[in-house]
């Protein structure tokens, strides 16, 4: 009895040996001595074992471990214990974990291979409110808050409007900052007077002055958009979303970041702006990921980086970013900043698509017109989609049927009804209006009306779209129509496709100042768009490229140049660069042609 009398009797001064120890550095000592404490039924040494494994102080990280140590620290009545487990508990613990079997340290020696899968990791907050409500009735102030923010933010089957304010209030009364801001938020949603919204405007506004980033976050908020009986004041909001994001808040550096890119509330400042904006992205908030896309696509000067765009809008599109998986698509359509590949852009496109973006369903529309291949599943899928989108009255989904129809996709094959659907959808959607022109010009279900289509495609072409601007002037290149040709107007038009980013409208540029057309030569200008289609990939500009290299037309001449250049294009087939290069005299450096 004597002995055990000694051994509680020193626990305080081993306890207080251990933290000295840590204090020191000495972290594997003094995990040692707390864990032979914890062994023998300590729970202050439990709360600790369990502290260490949870931040690999002194052993490995574990997180199983750490609950399992906390969990009988709790069980004994520590309420920090309690605490800890409650929130372990909410934030996900394996979904089969016991934490009643017998720790590390009395099986043997800890092996992290045995830790549970990431993927089973699941919350359980029905042991999160357990747990919270044992450390809440004890008078843990951060457990009331806990408890409070369960029962507020909780599944349906927790959730508790009445209890979570209870909770939020002792928690409040305690001096807590998390749960002045819970409450305060709950209050100004429930607010009906002016006296009301004052006092969860107090409340919210204590949280923010005592440092709690998403406080000022939410400050920040309710000055952008006049809630809470405030009236809009956007260098406020400003004000409090720099404070969030100082705090490392990444939705509130989102917010600051683009205030500080339009300049709403703060003086503009790009440079400021790109870097709140990096660091939001990086904190996992996709909508800033999109936004700096936007900045290096349209930026100017040192901001203007394409390929970084391209990266950008790719993590936000894998975030599922709508509009950014839209934007991605148009880029590697384009080869801008990516690789050009088509797939790629169908793929996002379908993926924008299918998450509501219209528009995504238009282009991608157009790709399966182009002949991007799907899946044959895919395609029933995008056909019956379609259909039902079409026949209740959706334009988009007119054309993007008739779209299908044209090319069989999903089902067989039918031109007629691909020409009704594609004119269902004429006046409305602009892709719809060049397809219906396209199809009446080359009598395709329908008899054939070059005049007719033709109007239909300028029509398309005045508004911008840049394949409908490419085929009205190759019309007008060749004179299919009467035999009238306008090769001034074809060059506008060509520049138009080019602005909107077709490829093929910068190689038809190069062509129309090589010479040959009724339009002045400029040597100089079709090498550089000849340059911008290679660049590209397109196998004829690589190859026009290469031979005014080669002859140095409109610039200087360097074989070397010209050798990659038409190599590059023969790679992809054009049997012209192919033969350039058997006319090039042989070079010991010169990549293989396959």
């Amino acid at each position: 009895m004597a002995g055990r009398f000694e051994f509680f009797n020193s626990v305080p001064r081993k306890l207080n040996r251990a933290q000295r120890l840590q204090e020191r550095g000495k972290a594997t000592q003094a995990f040692s001595l707390l864990a032979r404490l914890a062994g023998s039924g300590v729970p202050e040494a439990a709360y600790k074992v369990g502290q260490c494994y949870l931040a690999g102080q002194g052993t490995p990280p574990s997180l199983e471990e750490g609950a399992r140590w906390t969990y009988r620290a709790a069980a004994a009545g520590l309420v920090e214990a309690c605490f800890t487990l409650a929130t372990l508990c909410a934030m996900g613990l394996p979904s089969d974990f016991d934490p009643t079997t017998p720790a590390a340290v009395e099986r043997g020696l800890y092996d992290p291979a045995q830790e549970g899968e990431e993927e089973g990791y699941a919350p359980n907050f029905t042991q999160a409110r357990f747990w919270a409500e044992r450390g809440a009735e004890a008078g843990h102030v951060e457990s009331q808050a806990l408890l409070g923010h369960i029962f507020n933010h909780g599944p349906e089957d927790v959730r508790d409007n009445e209890a979570a304010r209870h909770w939020y209030g002792q928690a409040v009364r305690g001096g807590s900052l998390q749960a002045a801001l819970g409450l305060g938020l709950i209050l100004l949603d429930e607010a009906v007077d002016d006296a009301q919204r004052a006092y969860a405007m107090a409340l919210v506004q204590r949280a923010a002055d005592g440092g709690v980033g998403i406080a000022n976050a939410a400050m920040g908020w309710l000055y952008e958009h006049g809630v809470g009986g405030q009236k809009r004041d956007a260098e406020k909001a400003a004000a409090y979303y720099k404070q969030a994001a100082e705090l490392e808040i990444p939705s509130a550096q989102a917010r600051y970041g683009l205030m500080l890119l339009k300049g709403v509330g703060v003086t503009p400042n790009p440079v400021q702006a790109e870097t709140w904006l990096r660091r939001a992205a990086y904190g996992g908030d996709p909508e800033a990921a999109a936004l700096l896309g936007d900045l290096y696509i349209r930026g100017e000067d040192f901001l203007h980086r394409p390929m970084e765009a391209a990266r950008w809008y790719e993590l936000a599109a894998e975030q599922n970013h709508t509009s950014a998986a839209r934007v991605l698509a148009v880029l590697y359509l384009t080869g801008t900043g990516v690789v050009r590949d088509e797939a790629k852009a169908a793929h996002w496109f379908n993926f924008a698509a299918m998450r509501g973006d219209k528009h995504a369903d238009a282009d991608f529309g157009n790709l399966v017109l182009a002949g991007v291949v799907r899946p044959d599943e895919e395609r029933a899928d995008l056909h019956k989609r379609l259909r039902q989108q079409a026949e209740g009255g959706d334009l988009l989904g007119a054309f993007n049927l008739g779209v299908c129809l044209a090319q069989g996709i999903g089902a067989t094959a039918d031109e007629r009804h691909a020409f009704h659907w594609f004119g269902l959808a004429r006046e409305g959607v602009v892709n719809a209006q060049y397809w219906y022109g396209r199809m009446l010009f080359e009598g395709r279900g329908v008899t054939k009306n070059q005049r007719y289509g033709l109007m239909w495609m300028e029509k398309a072409a005045r508004q911008g779209m840049p394949e409908a601007c490419a085929s009205v002037a190759q019309i007008f290149v060749t004179g299919q129509v009467n035999g009238i040709k306008d090769h001034a107007r074809a060059l506008e038009l060509y520049h138009q496709a080019a602005e909107g980013g077709l490829v093929e409208a910068y190689f038809s540029l190069g062509a129309m100042y090589g010479g040959g057309h009724n339009v002045p030569a400029d040597l100089p200008r079709a090498r550089y768009y000849f340059e911008e289609a290679a660049q590209r990939g397109h196998g004829l500009g690589q190859m026009m490229l290469g031979r005014y290299w080669l002859k140095g037309l409109g610039g200087e001449q360097d074989v070397e140049q010209a050798r990659y250049w038409l190599t590059q294009a023969a790679q992809q087939g054009v049997e012209r660069a192919k033969a350039l290069l058997e006319e090039m005299p042989s070079s010991s450096s010169a990549p293989a042609v396959s």
